[in-house]
């Protein structure tokens, strides 16, 4: 794991050195401006529009906008004055229960990974947090800001997540005011339940494809062998649901039909793959219809639709 930041975890009197990484990245395709003419990279520049010319970078500053085209200067020199201290520890002052925490806190995440030697205390906190079911809170600075972090537990690792401060988070009161002023049936409840109930099985993460890039590489590809890629036409909006009790009632239905057949005894193919080719089959039928060119080009996505046909093909012969 590639490290940002170096320092220790202290609460109380037990200090341990640990490493910090990004725990995500983004691997869909990144595109650049182009001057349509040469078909090369725009170069952007700091443009006055007071001046009307471009200001070279050494002739800016930083300001604060006080009012509508009213600005407060302010130097590096001045900001450095009240910059926090740049000190190396992720300082813990509380403990608390992780479901306290609302997920709309989280920020960003990153893996600690123990340093040559600390790998005892490190095994020690992560069993003690999952044992007690705890969380911890903490401060760190990274980039010259203070910020807020949660260490919690994810199997025998620890991720740190840098939170929110409250200020930063929308309130949603607003929202929970009108949903109050709605009024359901036991039997619309009823069906909605039945529905989740449907629906309910355990976190996958493989289970979710990155359809849009996944499209994304299949244009390049297509653009790249010389073809051209026609523009699909725009999908119609949704229209409310006249019927919300039909609605529930269609979409049990559809959940049930949709449910993966059992394996029989000696099965060539395990639960775990019939239900990802359930899935995936499940997955291929929403998208089909909805306007959009550029189907499976790339080697992978063949394997699996051809995954999902022999799948399929199985299902209907057990029916028979």
């Amino acid at each position: 794991m590639r490290s940002i930041w170096k320092g220790t975890i202290s609460f109380g009197l037990v200090n341990i050195p640990v490493s910090v990484g990004i725990a995500t990245q983004r691997s869909d395709p990144k595109f650049r401006t182009l001057d349509r003419q040469t078909l090369q990279p725009i170069r952007q520049q700091l443009f006055s529009p007071a001046r009307e010319e471009v200001v070279p970078r050494e002739e800016t500053i930083k300001g604060y906008e006080v009012s509508k085209d009213q600005f407060l200067p302010v130097s590096d020199e001045e900001l450095e004055a009240v910059a926090v201290e740049r000190r190396r520890t992720i300082d813990l002052v509380a403990f608390v229960d992780l479901e306290e925490v609302d997920p709309v806190y989280y920020d960003r995440s990153y893996y600690l990974e123990p340093q040559e030697g600390a790998h005892k205390p490190y095994a020690l906190l992560v069993e003690a947090m999952k044992q007690t079911g705890k969380a911890a809170l903490g401060k760190i600075v990274m980039s010259s800001r203070e910020h807020v972090v949660l260490l919690r537990p994810a199997g025998d690792a620890l991720v740190a997540e840098l939170l929110f401060y409250p200020e930063d988070v929308r309130p949603k009161d607003e929202i929970g005011d009108r949903v109050r002023e709605v009024e359901v049936t036991d039997q619309e409840l009823t069906m909605a339940t039945q529905l989740v109930d449907s629906l309910a099985r355990p976190f996958d993460p493989d289970e979710f494809e990155n359809e849009h890039k996944r499209e994304l590489l299949a244009l390049i590809e297509r653009k790249l062998a010389g073809e051209e890629v026609p523009v699909p036409a725009e999908a119609p909006p949704a229209e409310p649901v006249p019927d919300l009790m039909a609605a529930l009632k269609a979409s049990i239905d559809q959940a049930k039909d949709a449910a993966p057949v059992a394996t029989a005894p000696g099965d060539d193919q395990d639960d775990g793959e019939r239900a990802k080719g359930e899935r995936a089959k499940a997955r291929s039928g929403s998208r089909n219809g909805s306007g959009k060119g550029g189907g499976r080009s790339r080697s992978g996505a063949k394997g699996g639709a051809k995954q999902a046909g022999g799948t399929k093909q199985k299902a209907a012969s057990k029916r028979r």
